[in-house]
């Protein structure tokens, strides 16, 4: 397959929305042949812990390409995508508004409304007040709202979540809101560490069973694991696994993690 190197653009952070081999039956035949791989892969990762593969989402990150290429990818198989910027989700759920997108960044507070009504779920309620802002405009819209408590597992100063003393400390206070629904939690893994990786999916797991009990009512969901560690996710517990440049990238060399 030829590479794509040449058509990247700094505003998706990927590939060029006039890319021909984003329209060519060449791409449209690795977007196929891709999926078939990672689902594949998901389900050994699965049998590994006993676990049943139908438990297990993947959830393509569509933040690198255009509309076209979800298009595309939707033709392929895939049905489930997510943008870390409200300003994408609007423009692509404007764009493509029978598909399915979930709100996966960092959400600050002015740009809550952009993504209420368009998010099937929320995956980045990283803090109390964070919750307590999008609790209130959900209120005034009329709406309830699907939503994972971000946790900052290993306590990294560079990302963003609640630590594990506050989610302890806030179980309460998240628990009494009307009109957020809490069904899981989500991390990020340190890149390129995979003995790392591995402990934050397990701490996630650990503390998503304890916060069930705090909170008093299930929270299923464990979004962790992206394109160089979902298989390590799995195995800890992950029911949403994060996939982007392993999906719509051709340069991505596929390699079992």
């Amino acid at each position: 397959m030829q590479q794509c190197q040449n058509y990247r653009d700094p505003q998706y952070d990927g590939f060029h929305r006039e890319d021909p081999r984003y329209s060519d039956p060449q791409y449209r035949e690795f977007l196929g042949q891709r999926r078939a791989q990672i689902l594949d892969s998901v389900a050994s990762a699965a049998r590994e812990c006993d676990r049943d593969p139908s438990e297990i989402d993947v959830i393509c990150v569509s933040k690198t390409v255009d509309i076209e290429q979800v298009k595309e990818a939707h033709e392929a198989g895939w049905n489930q995508f997510a943008e870390n910027r409200p300003q994408e989700l609007m423009r692509k759920t404007d764009a493509l508004p029978d598909l399915s997108f979930d709100m996966i960044g960092n959400l600050q507070t002015n740009k809550i409304n952009h993504v209420l009504g368009r998010a099937r779920l929320i995956h980045s309620v990283a803090s109390l007040e964070l919750a307590a802002a999008v609790e209130k405009r959900a209120q005034a819209h009329g709406l309830i709202v699907k939503a994972l408590l971000e946790v900052n597992v290993l306590g990294e100063a560079t990302k963003s979540g609640f630590s594990p003393q506050e989610l302890a400390r806030d179980a309460e206070a998240l628990a009494a809101l009307e009109h957020l629904r809490f069904c899981g939690l989500m991390a990020m893994a340190p890149a390129h560490d995979k003995t790392a990786a591995q402990k934050c999916f397990e701490g996630l797991r650990n503390l998503r069973d304890e916060q069930e009990g705090r909170m008093g009512c299930a929270l299923r969901e464990l979004s962790c694991g992206m394109s160089d560690d979902y298989m390590l996710a799995i195995v800890e517990g992950s029911t949403m696994v994060r996939l982007g440049r392993i999906v719509f990238d051709p340069n991505y060399a596929f390699d079992v993690c």
